[in-house]
């Protein structure tokens, strides 16, 4: 089996808040970037690292995004009552994506360089590790916002950047799912689980050998295009 062929799960049952009027009358993994929906972006990376199976979630606007799917050989996680975040719509995903551990993907962001599911299967060390976050230094996380999410000791475990300096974290991992049965809440962010991990020395960090560019708010469309453009 390839390195990188193991479940993934692309995060995709959001609101899109931060795109205004953009989100109004369709989901943001809907919005086209370059000429492409930002969904198909994250299965063109899905696809470049064999990944499978692939899982969506789906929440607002899902017929929509379920509508764009529809014969692509994509499982559907719907959350139709109320929306799980991310940590709780990953753990009700888990049925759908099988044991062991799963990448997670947003639906939100655009690469370039080496494929980001690749680097993440080749240095995934179970062993060692129940979670690898991929990051980037913030000046070259294009339409990062904050100063930094994580710092990254020198045997590459995160810490929290806690107002220090730190790295972007590119919303892509490996992450052993049994550690969300650690929370007892239905839903909650995966920030509750990294923190655990953290805690016990199992979050790493490894950078991205490449470019990535946040589609969460209207200005990052135009950035990503260039972006992709080699602008």
């Amino acid at each position: 089996m390839p390195a990188a062929a193991r479940p993934l799960m692309i995060l995709a049952a959001g609101f899109g808040s931060r795109m205004g009027a953009l989100t109004a009358a369709r989901p943001k993994p809907l919005i086209p970037v370059a000429g492409r929906a930002l969904i198909d972006h994250a299965l063109a990376v899905a696809a470049g690292a064999g990944a499978a199976p692939v899982v969506v979630n789906l929440h607002y606007r899902g017929e929509m995004l379920a509508a764009h799917l529809a014969g692509r050989g994509v499982r559907l996680s719907w959350e139709r009552g109320s929306i799980l975040d991310t940590g709780g719509g990953l753990r009700a995903a888990l049925p759908l994506l099988g044991p062991g551990p799963v990448f997670t993907l947003n639906a939100d962001a655009v690469w370039t360089g080496a494929n980001p599911l690749v680097q993440l299967a080749a240095a995934w060390d179970p062993a060692r590790m129940e979670a690898l976050l991929l990051l980037l230094p913030v000046a070259e996380a294009t339409g990062f916002a904050g100063a930094g999410d994580f710092v990254v000791d020198a045997a590459g475990r995160l810490e929290r950047a806690a107002g220090r300096p730190g790295m972007a974290y590119l919303s892509a991992q490996i992450i052993d799912p049994a550690v969300l049965h650690a929370v007892p809440e239905t839903v909650f962010s995966l920030n509750r689980v990294w923190d655990l991990l953290i805690a016990r020395g199992r979050a790493f960090g490894l950078v991205h050998q490449g470019g990535w560019c946040d589609v969460g708010r209207p200005e990052g469309i135009a950035m990503a295009e260039r972006m992709l453009a080699g602008g």
